[in-house]
């Protein structure tokens, strides 16, 4: 089941969105969704899979049926430090950004991840990429570079 928070649009609209943090019985609400919102196709098995994970979160926007915005995240959890919320991804459709969409997105899953006991918040951010790094600083994150290595299981 999900939880909904409300958000409104810019002042000169009347129109509103909803965020909703999806569980397992949510995939539905996922059936229209706008543009690059996510970086490519939903697989409907992953979505189940990644859905029924009580370690992964998922908050949409949603405007008048249409999925508008989406951010993903993960409970990481270590056996000698607390609990940290790893933002893993955020996507706002580019026509409606600037709403406070991607905000109301990042709170609803820091709260999700209060309910777990996330002490802290962490998200990987390209080097070049000055709109996300201006928008987590904006919400109170301090950046440091950081390199990552990647590469398939062996």
């Amino acid at each position: 089941m999900c939880s909904r928070i409300t958000g409104t649009r810019a002042p000169i609209s009347e129109m509103t969105y909803t965020i909703h943090v999806l569980g397992p019985g949510d995939a539905g609400l996922l059936t229209q969704v706008a543009e690059d919102v996510f970086d490519d196709e939903i697989d409907t098995g992953l979505l189940t899979a990644y859905l029924a994970d009580p370690g992964h979160a998922m908050a949409v926007a949603v405007e008048n049926g249409v999925v508008i915005g989406q951010g993903r995240a993960i409970l990481n959890r270590q056996p000698d430090a607390a609990t940290a919320l790893f933002l893993d991804n955020l996507g706002v459709t580019p026509d409606q950004r600037r709403r406070g969409i991607a905000t109301a997105l990042v709170k609803a899953l820091m709260q999700w991840g209060h309910r777990y006991g996330c002490q802290s918040l962490w998200v990987p951010l390209e080097t070049d990429n000055a709109e996300a790094r201006a928008f987590y600083a904006s919400l109170g994150l301090h950046s440091r570079p950081i390199l990552i290595a990647e590469g398939p299981l062996l």
